[in-house]
């Protein structure tokens, strides 16, 4: 019997109801998605179920090697990653549960694992960042790979450690070839200008630093509400026509199958892609629900106008090989 139908039993025995037995519980989180979007989204659930969330924060990847490092004893209830490979990788090693029926329901199919074993919570797509009193939006080339060119040097901005980016270099592995990659990465490191962080990068672009820089497209949103968008030299470009530089991408979560509370963990995995939780979460960051029918409050461009390549998380999801291609390159 699972840890939490036994609970429930136990409470209704003694005339208490399941709902305030979950309100006894105390779910643990182990996050690596950005700290005030898991935020919104955990008060949100407490406020709806009463069911307190303890949240442990860090890295997506290292997260996932704690879990690994833990096993069975993991303290980890659900695993709420910002990128995909940390959780293909649990998934991989049979470690999560499938998520309930009616929880897939809520979504569309490409936003799961085929077998259940995890969901995408939110999207992001990749664009190119752009000043424009430095650079004409027609300027502007039609494929993400033009920007490794020696004609770009000491113009292109880029982030090599983000997650994202290394779901853009395997992509272009997917459609282009292993070497494609590898040359792009080495035209990057030899003409770009590696930023820390894709905050920084927009920030740069801002500034006027560097005309163009690839990331994702939230972080926009983020710079524009600390100086207001009517002060944003900076713009978006998305290149679209399934190109490599349009990757859609997810953030995913799963539940731990070593976990005690199983019923419990279901109960927030379904809040994750349900109506409340989804607005929850793009009324707290500009990232595309998964959920159909749920509105951001931030001017997105429609999901279904980005055309993106046909690529699937799985298609993405080697962390192993990302690595080796940057070390490849002399990014490591």
């Amino acid at each position: 019997m699972l840890a939490g139908a036994g609970l429930v039993g136990v409470a209704s025995a003694r005339g208490i109801s399941p709902l305030r037995a979950a309100e006894n519980e105390t779910l643990t989180l182990y996050n690596g998605q950005h700290a005030e979007t898991t935020a919104a989204i955990v008060e949100a659930f407490t406020r709806e179920t009463g069911v307190r969330v303890a949240i442990r924060r860090g890295n997506s990847a290292q997260l996932a090697n704690q879990i690994l490092e833990e096993g069975d004893a993991s303290p980890a209830d659900v695993f709420y990653s910002e990128e995909i490979a940390p959780v293909l990788t649990l998934a991989a090693r049979g470690l999560l549960s499938t998520a309930n029926p009616d929880t897939l329901k809520q979504i569309p199919p490409q936003f799961a694992a085929k077998d259940g074993a995890w969901i995408g919570v939110s999207a992001r797509c990749r664009v190119v960042a752009y000043n424009t009193d430095m650079i004409k939006l027609e300027a502007l080339p039609s494929t993400v790979m033009d920007f490794a060119k020696p004609e770009w040097r000491d113009k292109v901005g880029f982030v090599p450690t983000s997650g994202e980016f290394q779901a853009q270099t395997l992509t272009i592995v997917k459609m282009k070839g292993r070497d494609a990659a590898v040359a792009w990465l080495k035209g990057l490191k030899d003409n770009g200008r590696i930023y820390n962080g894709n905050v920084a990068a927009v920030q740069g672009v801002q500034r006027g630093e560097v005309p163009v820089a690839l990331v994702n497209n939230y972080y926009w949103f983020r710079v524009a509400e600390e100086i207001g968008d009517d002060k944003m030299k900076c713009q978006l470009y998305y290149i679209g026509h399934k190109d490599p530089g349009a990757l859609l991408t997810l953030s995913p979560a799963g539940i731990l199958k070593s976990s005690k509370r199983q019923d419990i963990a279901q109960r927030f995995l379904g809040f994750l892609v349900s109506a409340a939780g989804q607005q929850a979460l793009v009324d707290a960051v500009a990232e595309y629900p998964v959920r159909p029918g749920v509105t951001s409050p931030y001017a997105l461009k429609p999901i279904d106008e980005l055309d993106p390549p046909d690529i699937t998380p799985e298609d993405i999801g080697d962390a192993d090989l990302a690595r080796a291609l940057r070390r490849e390159a002399g990014l490591a």
